[in-house]
């Protein structure tokens, strides 16, 4: 790419949430409402999109690649999906890779009849349970994590399905939230931290769950209340919603970058406004790390909120000195880093007669790779600014995601490698500052961090992982033992 050129791709160095989930249960025209509720979570994930429909008798899905309007915005789209219950999933791939096979809600038939689920998170120990299932005989269709929630359930000797889904979860670690329908109704789960959201609305007489509240505010759903940490609820065809808390009473760790970066800012998660966190966020940064500026610049749009909080904390005008153009395709909806930079959309464009001769601080959610950070803060001297500054509201992003977020491998995570400092010099800002965890935790509402206990799942940040990860340190020993050390015979 051309740095001195004013137009820049930004999305190619951002973390990515692996998916949304959407369910509907007594609808009218179910998969019309799922369709509506996936198109508000969209952000979540742009490379695939898929419907199941149950009309009582049957089960009917569509899926495909690209987006969601892609897929089912044609009346004859959603009337292959008849019925009054249905369940949605876009995706931004991690485990298991892209294709058709691995786009969900997964089917299969079991012993108890059709059996459809949709996940958003991921199973740290999938591998180990895969290869323990392809011992016993399973044969998988697909290489996604989920299909392993599939293969327990349909081997457990529970007699209920109900009672197979719990048994199912308990042998799986990781972050989940699950939507699942079945000729009995429509069960939602989440992990028992409650590291992915899921939350549950109301549309007349039908129950609706969805990732995210704004999927509710699209369909003209009410929200009802989230699916508590650990939580399964399950909703028949009488609209009968009966709760279990089959794993116990844990302290939940909900993912704190869904108030930085994941969830859009006109939702409501863990109990508060998005917007209003994500302004909380940049106010304190402004607190911790001020700036001697003329101007606040948002890196949109994700940073737009945090930089409105900056500004109005700092007393600094807030300006739009980057202008995105919205009419230009995304450019990340494929995973790997060879065709994302090949298919680059020039789509942003610095406000030369803005910017010129200013100081200026530039505000953005994260550093990840720090590439990115380092072509905009070039780009912005381009136009002519006498001084780049750069706040970021959020602490160092320095170790990997195992829970459904998109991560570089932790060696690819700039602030694995160095120090704020060498950080600064590697993007060439005149200063960097991140904002601190117990800030960014006081900005979201909570108390300084309890290091005993952390209210959240902020492990890209503090390496402190909530659970085991089963595959990973597998995968570690296995390293080790091809690395043994080589001796020369005399």
């Amino acid at each position: 790419m051309n740095l001195t050129n004013p137009f820049l791709d930004l999305d190619g160095d951002k973390l990515r949430e692996e998916c949304g989930v959407f369910g509907a249960i007594n609808a009218a025209d179910a998969s019309a409402v799922a369709a509506l509720g996936l198109h508000a979570l969209q952000h979540r994930g742009q490379e695939a999109a898929g419907i199941i429909s149950y009309d009582g008798t049957e089960f009917f899905a569509r899926r495909g690649l690209g987006h969601v309007a892609d897929n089912f915005s044609s009346s004859e789209a959603i009337a292959e999906m008849p019925g009054f219950m249905a369940a949605g999933h876009v995706r931004y791939s991690t485990t298991g890779g892209s294709g058709l096979r691995n786009i969900q809600p997964l089917y299969a038939d079991l012993a108890a009849g059709g059996f459809a689920v949709a996940h958003n998170g991921n199973i740290s120990n999938a591998k180990m349970l895969r290869d323990d299932l392809v011992k016993r005989g399973a044969i998988f269709q697909s290489t996604s994590d989920t299909e392993v929630i599939i293969h327990l359930v349909a081997t457990s000797r529970y007699p209920t399905l109900i009672d197979r889904l719990t048994d199912a979860l308990r042998m799986v670690e990781g972050a989940y939230s699950l939507i699942v329908m079945t000729p009995e109704g429509m069960i939602a789960c989440r992990d028992p931290l409650g590291i992915r959201p899921l939350v549950m609305g109301r549309l007349g007489d039908a129950v609706l769950f969805a990732s995210e509240t704004v999927a509710f505010d699209v369909t003209g759903a009410e929200f009802v209340r989230q699916v508590d940490p650990g939580e399964v609820v399950r909703v028949n065809f009488d609209g009968e919603i009966g709760s279990l808390r089959p794993f116990g009473n844990n302290p939940s760790r909900p993912c704190i970058f869904e108030h930085v970066y994941f969830s859009r800012p006109d939702s409501v998660f863990d109990g508060r406004s998005v917007y209003s966190a994500r302004k909380a966020i940049g106010a304190q940064l402004a607190i911790e790390s001020p700036a001697d500026v003329d101007l606040v610049i948002p890196v949109p749009d994700s940073g737009v909120p945090a930089a409105i909080g900056y500004a109005q904390q700092s007393g600094i005008p807030f300006e739009l000195g980057i202008i995105r153009s919205h009419y230009v395709g995304r450019t990340f909806i494929q995973p790997s880093d060879s065709i994302r930079h090949s298919s680059v959309k020039r789509k942003h464009n610095a406000n030369r007669g803005l910017v010129e001769g200013k100081r200026i601080v530039l505000i953005d959610d994260s550093i990840v790779r720090g590439t990115t950070s380092m072509k905009i803060v070039e780009m912005m001297r381009d136009a002519g600014a006498s001084e780049v500054h750069f706040r970021v509201a959020s602490p160092p992003t320095a170790h990997s995601c195992f829970y459904g977020v998109d991560t570089p491998e932790r060696s690819k995570l700039l602030a694995a490698r160095m120090e704020v400092e060498p950080m600064r010099e590697f993007i060439k800002a005149d200063s960097l500052a991140f904002v601190s965890i117990d800030g960014l935790y006081r900005a979201v509402g909570s108390k300084p961090r309890n290091k005993a206990c952390p209210q959240f799942c902020d492990a890209c940040f503090t390496g402190d992982y909530p659970t085991s990860l089963t595959d990973l340190h597998a995968r570690h020993e296995a390293a080790a033992q091809l690395s043994f050390p080589v001796h020369k015979v005399a």
